[in-house]
């Protein structure tokens, strides 16, 4: 959506997802409301998944706006890790219903702004989603996004226990691998991945 500009609105972005074997990578950016300040909010790793779900309703409702971005299996298997991030957060920035001048970035790389109407400036902050609140906020909305996304994928593949492990890489997850193969929506760009393929 194209909406208005205002001279000082900062969206934080962050992602969730890198690390797992399977499913997308997902990014958030989150623009607060400062007259309306939300308790609570702090690295989504830091949090417990309770307290994630009962902020990220908080986050929608009280925010002057948020959105949402993905990345594919396909797309990062096509253009990698780093890129299909870069690639979420932009869509979680086109996503938003109100345009930023600024973005404060989680990490120590920033998506491309050119072309984002309104963005003029953007900033990467390493740990900024336990420094920066719009940082924290876009990185819980993307954790528990992302975790429903695993959880609807393990109703198609239950063989692989998404809704548990999340497509990370821990033992069962791997042993599953072993006993199916890699299910669609694995990233076969991923070695574990790669090395199962049959």
């Amino acid at each position: 959506m194209n909406g208005a500009v205002k001279p000082g609105w900062t969206a934080g972005v962050d992602e969730a997802g890198r690390g797992p074997l399977a499913g997308p990578v997902v990014a958030a950016a989150v623009i607060l409301d400062p007259e309306r300040p939300i308790a609570g909010l702090a690295d989504s790793k830091a949090l417990s998944p309770s307290a994630r779900e009962a902020l990220a309703p908080i986050i929608r409702e009280q925010s002057i706006a948020w959105g949402v971005g993905l990345a594919s299996p396909e797309e990062i298997d096509a253009i990698n890790i780093l890129q299909a991030t870069l690639l979420a957060m932009r869509r979680a920035v086109v996503a938003l219903a109100v345009r930023p001048a600024h973005l404060e970035v989680d990490g120590n790389r920033l998506p491309s702004i050119e072309g984002l109407v309104g963005v003029r400036t953007a900033v990467a902050i390493v740990k900024g989603d336990s420094k920066v609140a719009a940082i924290s906020a876009a990185s819980i909305l993307a954790k528990t996004v992302r975790d429903h996304v695993m959880e609807q994928l393990d109703t198609r593949y239950p063989e692989y226990g998404f809704a548990i492990h999340k497509g990370y890489p821990v033992k069962a997850h791997l042993a599953a691998l072993d006993a199916h193969g890699p299910s669609p929506v694995h990233r076969r760009s991923y070695a574990p991945v790669r090395s199962r393929l049959r």
